[in-house]
């Protein structure tokens, strides 16, 4: 609306109801905001000792590293054991058919 625009006094009262019904709502999402905030900051200060934000990416950090070397040996020991399986197979069917070969 153009400030040059004389309005009656109903229609300034409805503009206000609606900015103040606007602000309201804004201050209950703010409260909101802040109050999960608050439970988040407790939950992370609970669960991994600090609140605070840089060393939660660090600790993450830390722990996907962590995570990545523990995939890594568990794919090395899954390989091992295929390996020692072929051979342990490999084997047994050499002495199988060594087995048949003498009958």
């Amino acid at each position: 609306m153009a400030n040059s625009d004389q309005q009656t006094i109903e229609e300034l009262q409805s503009r206000y109801q609606v900015l103040h019904e606007k602000k309201i709502a804004t201050q209950t999402n703010l409260t909101n905001a802040q109050s999960e905030l608050q439970k988040l900051k407790k939950e992370a200060l609970e669960k991994y000792g600090t609140d605070d934000l840089e060393e939660l990416r660090s600790k993450l950090e830390e722990l996907t590293a962590e995570n990545e070397r523990k995939r890594r040996d568990y794919q090395t020991l899954l390989e091992g054991i295929e390996t020692d399986l072929a051979i342990v197979e490999a084997d047994s069917e050499r002495t199988l058919g060594d087995g048949e070969a003498g009958e």
